[in-house]
C-alpha cells in the first residue's frame, strides 16, 4: 500500500511509489494507519537519513511519529525541513555554520526551529507559507513556483520538479515568482550550505541507492 505520506515542495502530502532519498518527522500525523487532515504537530521539523546504523524504522509506529519522505533536501527544505543533529551530524554542523554566516549566531536547534516554524507555517497546521522574490537573485537550491510548476534553482538554472526527479534545465523567469524555500532557508543557502541533490538535477538518471527500500523509502527488516 502506498501511503500519502510523500512531502512535495509546498509542504502538501502525495502518494507515489516513486522513491525519496531522505525522511522527516513532524510528529505523530496517523491514526489506524491512516494520516489525517494535520500537517505537523510540533515544530522542530528535521531531515533525516532513510538508514542510520542499520536500523528499522517503521512507517507509522501508533503514537511515536509519521514517518515522511522527500525526492531530495532541496524539497525537504523548501518544505521546512533542516538537517537532523543525529543521523545527519555533519550536514548540521554545516547548516548551522552557514547560518552563523547569514545571521551572527546559531541559537540552538530549538530556537533556530522556532524560527523557522515562524516563517514557514501559516496558522491552523495545514499550510506553508510563500514569499514572493525575483526568480534571479535565488540561491543555488531554492525552490520556486511559477505558472503552475515548481522549480529548482541549480547551477544558474531552473529544472521543473516531479516527484520522480527533476527535468532538464531551463532558464530562470525575469521578474518575481513564489518562492517555496522560506527566507531564513534562503539565507544559509546564499551563505554556502549546499543540499543534497537528487542526481537528476545533474542530469544524471534515477538515484542507485546501496540499500534495498520500498516504496515509501524505507528499508526492510535485514533478511
Amino acid at each position: 500500500m502506498t501511503h500519502p505520506n510523500r512531502v512535495q515542495p509546498d509542504g502538501t502530502f502525495l502518494a507515489t511509489p516513486a522513491r525519496g532519498m531522505l525522511m522527516g518527522n513532524r510528529g505523530v500525523l496517523h491514526r489506524d494507519g491512516v494520516i489525517g487532515l494535520a500537517r505537523w504537530k510540533h515544530r522542530n521539523w528535521v531531515c533525516c537519513e532513510v538508514s542510520f546504523r542499520g536500523r528499522h524504522r517503521a512507517i507509522m509506529p501508533q503514537g511515536r511519529w509519521t514517518a515522511l519522505f522527500f525526492l531530495d533536501e532541496a524539497v525537504a527544505m523548501a518544505a521546512g525541513h533542516r538537517p537532523c543533529g543525529q543521523c545527519r551530524r555533519n550536514d548540521y554542523l554545516a547548516f548551522a555554520q552557514a547560518w552563523e554566516g547569514a545571521f551572527g549566531k546559531w541559537p540552538g536547534p530549538r530556537s533556530a526551529d522556532a524560527i523557522l516554524h515562524g516563517a514557514r507555517a501559516q496558522p491552523g497546521g495545514h499550510m506553508l507559507r510563500c514569499h514572493r522574490a525575483e526568480a534571479r537573485t535565488l540561491p543555488h537550491g531554492a525552490m520556486f513556483r511559477t505558472g503552475g510548476s515548481d522549480f529548482l534553482v541549480v547551477d544558474g538554472a531552473a529544472r521543473p520538479y516531479a516527484p520522480e526527479g527533476y527535468g532538464q534545465p531551463v532558464a530562470l523567469p525575469e521578474g518575481r515568482v513564489d518562492v517555496l524555500t522560506a527566507p531564513p532557508m534562503c539565507a544559509v543557502l546564499l551563505t554556502g550550505y549546499r543540499p543534497r541533490l537528487h542526481p537528476s538535477a545533474s542530469g544524471q538518471v534515477a538515484a542507485q541507492r546501496s540499500d534495498r527500500t520500498d516504496a515509501s523509502g524505507v528499508p526492510p527488516p535485514a533478511g
